[in-house]
């Protein structure tokens, strides 16, 4: 169905329109700096207002068009906007956190904006703080409800541009190396990316993922016949890399723990998640046979990335480190799912994108308030004894590593009950095969259980290390303390989301197609 006005459009164009107008306008009073703040807020909160109508609705299996699309030249489809089932969880997570984080970043980065002057540095104000910031927000809502390659790596070349001028601003460290290695490694990954996306349109005849109007799903694999295997392994070589897979993730820690907090907090759970949802999205359902023959090998790479990511974060001592290899540990739980290729598989998957967008931007808000308080400390050994000193974010941060380990009452419970869901369905049937799958899945759920409650206890509990008061930090904690009643109600209201899976068509078609080429091997 279509929507009845151009809403999808005008929520990727909007934050976009109150970066400029900040930036223009050079805010400079607390008063302005919070109003802009608060115009980010409302322009990326409104894709919530309309997942949550078109769910209610029950259009999400079918999926809804945006009015405003149009062909471009021959050969490259249809430039559009769509949102359904598959992709509900993304837009909504993408847009809970950028709207939230875009308030906490006043007091934030207030504070680094004093810090790099007193380091002699003349960083860009609030003005451009709020352009790059609402343009690499409204980058990623415009690459999950996009419809054709073209326009997703559009979108994601410019999520790219704003997040690397970010970190190079207003990063630590070596920032502006620092930025670069973000820049060349993504960019890598990118074009990687970009020549499976060439083939694909030259074979096929067409860049689109989804049919305009019908939003059907494009399966090009016939077309290209023994070169399938080799456009879907550049595509999914390129989106490992942004998603930060185990192998060629080393890029990430780097870049997640020294871009500013809020930066951090968008990056790890949003965009690199992204990558995850591209392989569902269009990988998935392009080539289907393909990645059936792979599935073995996929899961067990989601499982090394599990394991990997979580033992290395067990031995960090800087808190944003520690959290960066946990954001490519959780990125193996979205491996897993896409790579059961089963329908309950991926839905779990896209249902822990939006947990993992919760739970990871409150952790990475956490360590954004201890160095904005406390004199930028992040250096775990020097913590303990914090929740004398901030019950609120103790409490918070509770809940996000409940979040991680897929606890209730946090919503990655339903989502790692789908993604075990997908591969009983799969695994179940052989003795040898189910033992082999639940080891795996026992040692991933214990790594990440470990890192994240012995991180919980070394930071919160133990003997006091911090004995000066703490500044003020109410509007980073009142931002926090939304985002936990953001995921409790997510947990709630889970079925919002889980409802729209059963009837979808997109993953009917991934199901149905995996399931042919399956009969015919």
């Amino acid at each position: 169905m279509e929507a009845g006005s151009p809403v999808f459009w005008a929520s990727v164009l909007l934050p976009v329109a109150v970066g400029f107008a900040a930036w223009l306008a050079g805010p400079r009073g607390e008063g302005r700096v919070k109003a802009y703040a608060a115009a980010s807020l409302l322009s990326l909160a409104l894709p919530m207002a309309y997942v949550v109508y078109y769910a209610a609705s029950g259009a999400l299996s079918e999926g809804v068009l945006d009015p405003l699309y149009f062909r471009v030249a021959p050969g490259l489809g249809t430039v559009a906007l769509a949102l359904d089932a598959l992709s509900a969880p993304v837009v909504f997570g993408v847009s809970l956190v950028t709207a939230i984080v875009a308030l906490y970043s006043v007091p934030y980065m207030r504070v680094r904006l004093e810090e790099l002057k007193r380091e002699g540095s003349e960083p860009p104000g609030m003005g451009v703080y709020f352009l790059l910031y609402n343009l690499f927000a409204a980058s990623m809502l415009g690459m999950a409800l996009s419809t054709n390659l073209v326009e997703f790596y559009v979108f994601m070349e410019l999520t790219l541009v704003a997040s690397f001028l970010l970190i190079a601003y207003y990063g630590y460290g070596e920032r502006g190396r620092i930025a670069l290695l973000y820049f060349i490694w993504t960019h890598v990954g990118a074009v990687i990316l970009l020549a499976g996306i060439v083939y694909y349109g030259i074979k096929a005849g067409t860049f689109d993922y989804l049919s305009v109007p019908s939003l059907e799903p494009v399966v090009v694999e016939p077309l290209l016949g023994g070169a399938a295997k080799t456009v879907a392994a550049l595509m999914l070589a390129g989106l490992f890399v942004k998603m930060a897979v185990v192998g060629v993730h080393m890029w990430l820690p780097y870049a997640h723990a020294e871009a500013p907090t809020p930066i951090s907090a968008l990056l790890s759970p949003n965009l690199i998640g992204l990558a995850g949802y591209a392989a569902a999205r269009f990988v998935a359902s392009a080539f289907p046979g393909v990645l059936l023959s792979w599935r073995d090998a996929l899961v067990a790479l989601g499982f090394a990335t599990i394991v990997y990511g979580g033992l290395v974060a067990l031995t960090q001592v800087d808190f944003k480190r520690l959290l960066a290899y946990s954001s490519v540990s959780q990125m193996g739980y979205i491996l897993v799912g896409v790579g059961s290729m089963t329908k309950m598989g991926i839905a779990g998957a896209m249902l822990f994108y939006l947990s993992h967008a919760v739970g990871k931007a409150i952790l990475f808000m956490t360590a954004g308030v201890f160095i904005a308080t406390l004199h930028g400390l992040r250096d775990i050994r020097r913590m303990g004894g914090l929740a004398r000193l901030y019950p609120k974010t103790a409490a918070a941060a509770l809940f996000g590593f409940l979040s991680l380990t897929g606890t209730p009452p946090a919503p990655g419970f339903w989502a790692e009950l789908l993604i075990l869901l997908g591969l009983l369905s799969v695994y179940g049937g052989s003795s040898g095969s189910f033992l082999l799958a639940a080891a795996a899945l026992l040692l991933a759920l214990s790594v990440t259980a470990a890192y994240s409650f012995i991180t919980m206890k070394r930071v919160f509990y133990g003997r006091p290390r911090v004995e000066e008061a703490p500044r003020e930090s109410g509007l980073m904690e009142a931002s926090l303390v939304a985002l936990v009643v953001a995921g409790l109600l997510v947990f709630l209201a889970a079925n919002v989301f889980i409802g729209p899976f059963k009837d979808s068509a997109a993953l009917n078609a991934i199901e149905l197609a995996a399931g042919s080429a399956a009969g015919a091997g």
